[in-house]
């Protein structure tokens, strides 16, 4: 009699149990478990292949996948990844469908996979997340040169024993990298020409985001440095972000990962050569690489120069009516009240403002940007955090006032 379903696998184990014992022949034995010998047969190679476990049933194996990848998107896929392996499955998928609209372009998932089985994906180290700060933070640019950002990416030994550091500054707008240059030495000297450059070629932002390193601030007053007086007379205004928060330029940062990895490790040869590997990232990164944040388009097709052209010589410093205007000093000091105060040496030569806000307090002002707070009855100048509250607190009186409208004077502190 024909096996019942409900009792297939005991009848298995049987069948196997009787031609173990070689009592009857294949044909008998087959015919008296109603079963043809060539399944009879096909039992017995699953049990010496995979023992009991193979008298189970089996998963039914499709002969033909109607949405399976074809062979070329398969190596299409695969040639991708070669030529640029650090670019995930969005990005994979968006490059087939902007130069292969005909061809059918499978799920980032489905990418992801196949780039797994092929043996092309690396398991990233997860990180553990920080917690979220509760400083506030920096407004995103909301047009082209907006704001422009700058740093150091680390300083790294070339194999011929030469320390290099790779300024990189970037529109945070578009994400363009403006410039990615290797310098012996981190100083005025080496970026004042590129600047110069970027400005000529791109125009003038509005604002400057770097961290609180060199060149880009000192310890003086403010925390202006040569450079960034510079960018105050050019009408830029410097803008750091707090010490040990690098994710308030994360955009930045995200954009020195990805250079680290196609165009640092390893190191080149020489200076020379590390050059050419960043003008080669630069062009793909601006021109190629699918950006996620940018709806997997290009930084060039965000970007847009400046208006504001590079003057071919500095302005004059202004200040309003009503502010106290002072000079400083070969000595870095200002005469006030009679006395030398020292204010600055990286102001030597410039003009300074005093904007009273109260009958003891006085702001420092270097063009629009507040350096300090004095307080006149001693002159001696506020603790760094009690002036930073102080003018935290004018800079809300100033936008409540700029939202309602009504220009009163500041109330008295």
């Amino acid at each position: 009699m024909p096996w019942k379903e409900t009792h297939v696998h005991d009848l298995r184990i049987a069948f196997i149990a009787g031609y173990l014992e070689h009592d009857l022949s294949m044909a008998e034995l087959c015919r008296s478990f109603g079963i043809s010998r060539k399944t009879g047969y096909k039992f017995v190679q699953r049990y010496q292949t995979f023992g009991p476990q193979g008298l189970h049933d089996l998963k039914p194996i499709p002969h033909h996948q109607p949405l399976a990848v074809v062979e070329a998107t398969l190596k299409l896929i695969i040639a991708l990844r070669t030529d640029h392996p650090f670019w995930g499955p969005k990005k994979v998928r968006s490059e087939i469908e902007k130069h292969h609209p005909r061809m059918h372009c499978p799920a980032a998932s489905t990418i992801g996979a196949i780039l797994d089985r092929a043996g092309l994906v690396v398991s990233r180290k997860r990180r553990r997340r920080v917690q979220a700060s509760l400083l506030p933070v920096l407004s995103p640019p909301e047009a082209p040169l907006a704001t422009m950002t700058a740093d150091f990416k680390g300083q790294f030994v070339l194999r011929d024993g030469q320390t290099c550091y790779p300024l990189t500054v970037c529109d945070a707008y578009s994400r363009m990298i403006l410039r990615c240059q290797a310098l012996a030495s981190p100083s005025f000297a080496a970026v004042y020409p590129l600047f110069v450059a970027i400005f000529r070629e791109y125009g003038l932002p509005q604002v400057i985001r770097t961290d609180n390193g060199a060149p880009f601030a000192t310890h003086a007053r403010g925390g202006l440095s040569q450079l960034s007086v510079w960018w105050i007379k050019l009408g830029i205004l410097p803008q750091r972000i707090e010490p040990g928060h690098p994710q308030q330029n994360g955009r930045h940062e995200r954009m020195h990962r990805v250079l680290k990895q196609e165009a640092i490790s390893p190191p080149a040869a020489n200076v020379a050569a590390q050059q050419r590997a960043f003008d080669h990232f630069v062009e793909e990164y601006n021109y190629v690489r699918p950006h996620q944040a940018l709806g997997q388009n290009t930084p060039v097709s965000y970007f847009a120069p400046s208006p504001r052209r590079y003057p071919l010589r500095l302005p004059k410093i202004e200040y309003p009516s009503g502010m106290e205007v002072r000079s400083v000093r070969t000595d870095g000091c200002i005469r006030w009240n009679g006395e030398m105060l020292f204010v600055s040496e990286t102001l030597v030569g410039e003009p300074v403002a005093f904007d009273p806000i109260a009958d003891h307090l006085s702001v420092l002002y270097f063009g629009p940007v507040a350096l300090a707070v004095l307080d006149t009855r001693t002159d001696n100048w506020l603790p760094p955090k009690q002036a930073a509250r102080i003018l935290n607190r004018l800079s809300q009186e100033d936008d409540d006032r700029a939202q309602n409208c009504n220009p009163g004077a500041r109330s008295k502190l």
